[in-house]
């Protein structure tokens, strides 16, 4: 289905870093991540929560190192994990140059707690020598003291100053693998930051909401002021800080990616809230549903809907679409035209079937694709 022009979003134009083997910015999809929450040098619990992540989708995971046992203790979770990892540091640059030394694929540091340029230079350095890239994590909530006194409370200029300040020197040191953040828990100075710092520098940009509170309520606020920036075209890769297990926090990223068309992966059920027309349970249809389909990461969009108001309408945009019938008995559209009827007792088992098959079809159909144009690369050019 093409691309109707009020759905069309322009991204911000950004040069592009690496993080690890995955790009930022430029023309690359958008990235999710997360941030583990476990003892970081607890090698056992960080390497089967970063794995969780990683079955998850997120295409990226930092790291908290607070302490040296937890940055040398980077050396063997990279080796036992495939997305790259960033080191997070605060406060002790030392911690930065052994998470480098240590395999971190990129180095979190914060102007309002990291000390000097020369600090700053010993750290460029060592990303440097082990090819990490950086990112510059301003926060409302660690601002330096002198941007304090000169504005008098953390503002979106202040942010932005923080930002700019240091990534001149880094981009003194020749340095340019990095990208930048500048998070606060309020939405209004979180965007107000953001939108300023698109404007005034061509890094990707590292979007967050933080400490945006638990799982319903900091999935909203993250919603509206992540939002608010992605559907203005701002916004290279992405993490939604939620006080929960931090799968949530990349279900969340997704979601939010597929609801302004700007990544799929996975089911995207379109569903109805019921109301008394509802034919068949919906709310718990759709329940085990999701859990049912969580496996799949082949893109594709499955509608559920209790009656015939807008059942037939949303089938007709959807890959699978279901709508309820009466006598329990329900119609299944397959790619927007009616397919068949199935009964109340069939209806999850059915539909899983349904969808399972059809994400075979279209890996099926995408490899015979990449084959055929990799065979046709292979051909050499005829002699002239």
């Amino acid at each position: 289905m093409s691309v109707r022009p009020y759905r069309d979003i322009q991204r911000r134009v950004c040069r592009k870093v690496y993080v690890g083997n995955v790009p930022v910015g430029g023309d690359a999809p958008i990235t999710v991540q997360s941030m583990t929450n476990t003892v970081t040098h607890d090698v056992k619990a960080t390497v089967e929560q970063v794995q969780a992540l990683e079955r998850a989708g997120a295409d990226i995971v930092r790291v908290s190192c607070p302490d040296q046992e937890s940055a040398l203790a980077l050396k063997d979770i990279v080796r036992q994990v495939r997305v790259p990892i960033v080191a997070d540091i605060h406060f002790h640059y030392r911690r930065a140059i052994e998470a480098a030394e240590s395999g971190a694929a990129c180095l979190r540091i914060n102007p309002g707690n990291i000390g000097s340029a020369e600090r700053v230079r010993e750290v460029i350095k060592a990303a440097k020598d082990h090819n990490c890239s950086m990112r510059i994590g301003v926060n409302a909530g660690s601002l330096e003291r002198d941007l304090l006194e000169k504005y008098g409370e953390p503002c979106p200029e202040a942010m932005v100053e923080s930002a700019l300040n240091h990534a001149r020197i880094l981009e003194d040191n020749d340095f340019f693998e990095f990208k930048i953040s500048c998070k606060a828990s309020d939405v209004f100075l979180a965007v107000a930051a953001y939108q300023q710092l698109a404007e005034a520098c061509d890094y990707p940009l590292h979007l967050g909401i933080t400490e945006a509170g638990g799982l319903r309520s900091g999935t909203v606020k993250s919603s509206i002021g992540l939002g608010m920036l992605l559907w203005s075209g701002i916004g290279d890769t992405i993490r939604v800080s939620l006080s929960a297990d931090p799968v949530e926090e990349v279900k969340v990223g997704y979601d939010m990616l597929k609801s302004l068309g700007l990544r799929r992966r996975g089911v995207t059920v379109i569903s109805c809230p019921s109301c008394a027309r509802q034919q068949f349970p919906v709310i718990k249809t759709v329940e085990l549903l999701e859990e049912r389909l969580a496996h799949i990461t082949t893109p594709l969009t499955l509608s559920v809907i209790g009656c015939v108001v807008n059942g037939p309408g949303e089938a007709r945009e959807t890959d699978i679409g279901f709508t309820g019938g009466g006598n329990n008995t329900h119609q299944v559209y397959l790619s927007g035209v009616t397919d068949h009827r199935l009964k109340d007792a069939n209806i999850v088992d059915h539909l899983v079937e349904l969808v399972e098959k059809k994400a075979a079809e279209i890996e099926a159909a995408e490899i015979e694709a990449a084959e055929i144009e990799a065979a046709n690369a292979a051909v050499p050019e005829p002699a002239l």
